[in-house]
């Protein structure tokens, strides 16, 4: 099976094939006997939830039971279908009917999402490795193209390791990346993924350091003895730091600082750190380090974020 087929939305819609099917009424036709996926431009949702296709000139149009792959039993959302505006969407040609000196091509997104889930999504599995391109964040995750256009939920404590107060800390709405199939449930058709098993475990993260470095690092956490501090987002340090310290009452939550590096301690998954200064402006979310080659590797069983000789087991085991 060539899962790149059933790549997220946005993935192909410029490449070089998809463009000759959907810039000619020749390549139209062609798509609808092949019955091929194709991907153009939601250009406007009308007062009847039909969602408009820029096909270079030739009217495309998703009616609006055709615009979203619903749960059994579930109603479609019009949201669902105005949010797609402006975006890229796919689809497969239904028919092709002429009208007056042009024509109107009838499309469907739901069929292309049935393929997709049929062919692709109900053959993962725990611990596979897929593409997915984030959609809308919320306080407790991320939702995320998986295929299609089919969502999934990241949840926000399968993020990173560091803790972080909302998605947005870390992610930010059309970003590409890689995660871990969480869960794959084949009856209800919901799949879970994960995005901290493919950042790295404690000690991977760790020796990116040194003790003596000062460096810099994200606010994640200011409790009564101390400040959690985040130096990449698998591996967090606590900045011990007491109330008559100058700089105790001017830090928030998300500012960016300069701490030096005290001490590494492997076998308690700890970093000592000094808090140095701070910066009063909220800082950038962390640039994505994968320490497991997503191109070479698609599945992972097992992993095991810390060391081997520390007594507290922190893992996740895909079954």
């Amino acid at each position: 099976m060539d899962y790149n087929y059933y790549l997220p939305e946005g993935s192909s819609i410029y490449s070089k094939e998809n463009l000759s099917y959907i810039s000619t009424l020749a390549g139209l036709e062609k798509a609808m006997q092949e019955d091929r996926i194709l991907e153009g431009n939601a250009i406007m949702c009308d007062e009847e939830f039909n969602l408009h296709i820029d096909l270079y000139g030739i009217r495309g149009i998703i009616p609006r039971e055709e615009c979203v792959l619903t749960q059994k039993g579930e109603p479609i959302k019009d949201i669902a279908i105005i949010t797609r505006v402006g975006k890229p969407v796919c689809f497969k040609v239904v028919s092709i009917e002429p009208i007056d000196d042009t024509y109107r091509v009838i499309l469907s997104r739901k069929r292309a999402q049935i393929e997709c889930r049929s062919f692709y999504l109900s053959t993962l599995c725990a611990g596979d490795i897929i593409p997915a391109t984030i959609t809308h964040l919320d306080r407790f995750g991320a939702f995320v193209d998986i295929g299609c256009g089919i969502p999934s939920l990241l949840s926000i404590d399968c993020i990173s390791v560091s803790r972080i107060s909302h998605p947005s800390d870390r992610l930010f709405c059309g970003q590409r990346l890689d995660v871990t199939v969480k869960s794959n449930d084949t009856e209800s058709g919901r799949i879970y993924v994960s995005l901290k098993e493919l950042l790295g475990t404690w000690e991977e993260n760790a020796s990116e350091f040194c003790i003596g470095q000062t460096v810099s690092g994200i606010v994640r956490s200011i409790e009564n003895y101390g400040i959690f501090i985040e130096l990449t987002p698998n591996l967090a340090g606590l900045a011990e730091i007491k109330e008559d310290h100058p700089l105790f009452n001017s830090i928030e939550v998300g500012d960016a600082v300069s701490v030096y590096i005290k001490s590494i301690i492997p076998d308690k998954m700890k970093i000592k750190l000094i808090l140095i200064d701070f910066n009063t402006c909220a800082a950038k979310p962390t640039q994505l380090h994968y320490y497991i080659d997503t191109k070479e590797t698609k599945h992972i069983t097992h992993w095991q974020y810390s060391p081997a000789k520390c007594s507290k087991l922190v893992e996740t085991v895909f079954e």
